[in-house]
C-alpha cells in the first residue's frame, strides 16, 4: 500500500542516501514527458522539504527546458537490494545556472564535477512511498567513469559550445536557459 508523508523523514533520508541511482520526471504542458536516471554524487537533502541535485552533461537538457514553463517534477528511488521499497517526491523545481547567485553556495555541496551543467533546486511537498515487489534485485559495481573523461577530453570551452549547439533546445523545441545563463 502507498503511504504519503508531509516531507522527507530521517528513514527516507537513510534510504536515499543508500540508493546509487534516481530517476528524474517532468514535462511542459505540452510535448513529451522525460524521464532520465541521475548517479554520481549529485544529490544533497537540504531539509525535509528541499534538495538539490547536480545536473551534469548530457545529450538533452529537457529537464531545465521542462520546468522554465512547468515547474513540477518527481523523483523516484527504488530498492534493488533489501527491503522492496518505492520513493517518489514530488514538488516544484527550479534550474540553478552558473550565472545565478545562488549558484556558488549550491555548488560548493558537491565535488567538483567537470561538466556540471545546472543545479535542480526542488521544494518537496509531497513524499510517497509503495510497495517495490515487481523491482528485480541489482548489484553495484561501481560508477561508470566515461561522463568525467568525455568532459575532460572535450575541455571546459567544448562542453560549453556543446551546450550551446545540443542542448539550448529541447526534443519539442523549448529553450532549456542554458546558452543565455552560462
Amino acid at each position: 500500500m502507498a503511504k504519503q508523508y508531509p516531507g522527507i523523514s530521517e528513514q527516507w533520508a537513510r534510504f536515499i542516501s543508500e540508493q546509487h541511482i534516481f530517476f528524474v520526471a517532468t514535462a511542459a504542458p505540452e510535448g513529451r514527458v522525460n524521464v532520465s536516471p541521475k548517479g554520481l554524487d549529485s544529490l544533497r537533502l537540504l531539509g525535509p522539504n528541499r534538495l538539490v541535485w547536480l545536473n551534469l552533461t548530457g545529450s538533452g537538457n529537457e529537464s531545465a527546458a521542462h520546468v522554465q514553463s512547468m515547474p513540477r517534477m518527481t523523483l523516484m528511488f527504488c530498492a534493488f537490494s533489501g527491503a522492496p521499497v518505492i520513493l517518489r517526491l514530488y514538488g516544484e523545481a527550479r534550474a540553478v545556472h552558473q550565472k545565478d547567485p545562488a549558484w556558488p553556495e549550491l555548488y560548493a555541496l558537491f565535488p567538483p564535477t567537470p561538466g556540471a551543467r545546472q543545479i535542480f533546486d526542488v521544494a518537496v511537498d509531497l513524499v510517497q512511498t509503495s510497495c517495490g515487489f515487481g523491482v528485480p534485485y541489482f548489484d553495484f559495481r561501481g560508477d561508470r567513469p566515461d561522463l568525467r573523461e568525455w568532459t575532460e577530453k572535450k575541455g571546459e570551452e567544448g562542453v560549453r559550445e556543446y551546450w550551446r549547439t545540443r542542448n539550448a533546445v529541447s526534443l519539442d523545441g523549448l529553450k532549456t536557459g542554458i546558452s543565455e545563463q552560462n
